[in-house]
């Protein structure tokens, strides 16, 4: 199998709705909003104005994430913005560890039945790849830090520590945020 990486464009909308939309056109899911916007924009956000407000992100200059695509099937996504459009800016629970403009890396995720095969793998490598190419110089995530444990499918978007060392990121801080029970950690890769 080879997966191809490829950045959210307008082009490529439909194909992120199948991996971030609702089964009714109606219903208020994430969309991957919720760690994008502050919790009163989220909050306002309801029903189809959530995958409209993604439509606008895939139009702007930089995307506002990764696909991963299997024989032209899109498996994966991965979100990526730089930090500083995020609430992750402002954020209590994870520290800022020094003044670097990073970018972050919050969210993976794998359609069912493809899980497995290293998707997550490619696509945090083609998230950081993306990052550098609109000029990141150092990119984020904050994984679980779960030892090896399992951590449950609904909570493992973050990622796990282990995933993001394979990638080459250090471990740059401890942070006071939790998920699906695991601490998490700041991992920290700076441009090369």
């Amino acid at each position: 199998m080879t997966t191809e990486v490829a950045a959210a464009t307008a082009d490529r909308f439909d194909d992120l709705a199948v991996m971030l939309g609702p089964k009714r056109p109606d219903a208020s899911v994430c969309w991957c909003l919720s760690h994008r916007l502050d919790s009163r924009t989220d909050r306002g956000l309801v029903g189809p104005a959530r995958g409209e407000y993604v439509r606008k992100l895939c139009g702007r200059d930089q995307g506002p994430g990764v696909l991963a695509y299997d024989d032209g099937e899109v498996v994966g996504w991965a979100a990526v913005a730089p930090r500083s459009e995020l609430p992750f800016a402002r954020s209590r629970k994870i520290p800022h560890v020094d003044d670097l403009p990073a970018w972050s890396v919050w969210c993976i995720r794998v359609r069912p039945g493809h899980r497995g095969r290293g998707i997550s793998h490619d696509l945090l490598e083609g998230a950081v790849a993306y990052a550098r190419s609109q000029g990141a110089v150092a990119v984020e995530g904050y994984p679980v830090d779960n030892q090896g444990a399992k951590v449950d499918t609904t909570m493992a978007y973050v990622g796990t520590r282990a995933l993001f060392e394979r990638a080459g990121f250090t471990k740059a801080a401890d942070t006071t945020s939790v998920s699906g029970g695991f601490p998490r950690v700041l991992m920290r890769l700076n441009s090369r």
